[in-house]
């Protein structure tokens, strides 16, 4: 049994790009964030995505505004979830946000509808019980540049109706996803099992001073022939968001590496606003970053 209405539950970066994807594949898509300011940025942002589907995907304005049309905005979770059959939540990394989250969404959520989180680097097993209904929760996790990055994770716990995992895979296919079944629980599933010890020597050599992040990208682009850098990658991803896992990193292992990393990000990055490209500007300014100058990898 498919799904007829969906609620995206934070607008962020990742946020807005599901709710935008799902909205473009036709579904009804109910956008929920803290207040008005927030889901005012969401907009923003989906308008930037636009002409990326014009190029990506071959897009066309009519079928962009369609897709918009089919999207409502909503700072009420209540009236956000009042009709859906799935909701996707894609709210900050933290422990603490989600577990408040799910407390309050299980108050107001339909008896039918299905949770799923797009938590990059958390289980399902640690918000199963708090969402009140574990058989129908689990995880979806999609890459950044949804609508060409096109992976969606599926990952469930111990307690996951076999049923709703199949369902919610069935679902990522109709949204144009490529779905992977992840077989049992795993920090980061299988993306970010690689992406994140990857992004994560990238800032160590930053932190430690060991290389500028321009000579970083520069190495892996040419060394491997990838079209991103980690810094680009970074970027992407957001400041915050990998500041969010380093920090959870740090606390939970006590490594001092990680916390020196959590560090120069907050204090280098975070504190003066370089939040990534969405902001303008994060490790590279936008919308002209370095990495694009056609004599970036020349000698």
């Amino acid at each position: 049994m498919g799904f007829n209405h969906i609620t995206v539950a934070g607008s962020g970066v990742l946020g807005s790009q599901i709710a935008f994807q799902t909205a473009y594949k036709g579904y009804p898509v109910s956008v929920y964030d803290i207040n008005d300011e927030a889901l005012e940025k969401a907009k923003d942002r989906i308008r930037e995505w636009m002409p990326y589907y014009k190029r990506d995907l071959g897009a066309t304005d009519e079928q962009l505004q369609a897709a918009f049309a089919r999207m409502s905005f909503y700072s009420d979770l209540a009236e956000a979830v009042k009709d859906a059959d799935l909701i996707i939540e894609a709210v900050p990394e933290r422990t603490d946000i989600k577990t408040d989250f799910y407390s309050r969404l299980a108050k107001v959520a339909p008896e039918k509808t299905i949770f799923a989180s797009n938590s990059s680097t958390l289980l399902p097993s640690q918000f199963a019980e708090v969402t009140g209904r574990p058989e129908k929760y689990l995880h979806l996790h999609f890459a950044n540049e949804i609508w060409k990055n096109n992976t969606a994770e599926v990952m469930g716990h111990e307690g996951t109706d076999p049923e709703v995992f199949d369902r919610v895979m069935e679902f990522a296919k109709t949204i144009g996803m490529v779905a992977l079944a992840v077989r049992k629980e795993q920090p980061g599933y299988i993306l970010n099992s690689l992406l994140v010890p990857f992004l994560n020597a990238a800032q160590a050599l930053l932190a430690n001073d060991v290389a500028d992040v321009e000579t970083i990208d520069k190495t892996w682009m040419l060394a491997t022939g990838a079209p991103n850098g980690p810094f680009a990658i970074l970027d992407i991803v957001g400041v915050t968001t990998a500041y969010n896992i380093i920090q959870a990193e740090a606390q939970a292992t006590h490594n001092p590496d990680a916390q020196r990393i959590a560090d120069m990000l907050k204090t280098e990055y975070i504190d003066k606003g370089k939040l990534g490209r969405a902001a303008g500007e994060g490790f590279y300014k936008y919308p002209d970053p370095a990495f694009l100058d056609p004599d970036f990898l020349k000698a």
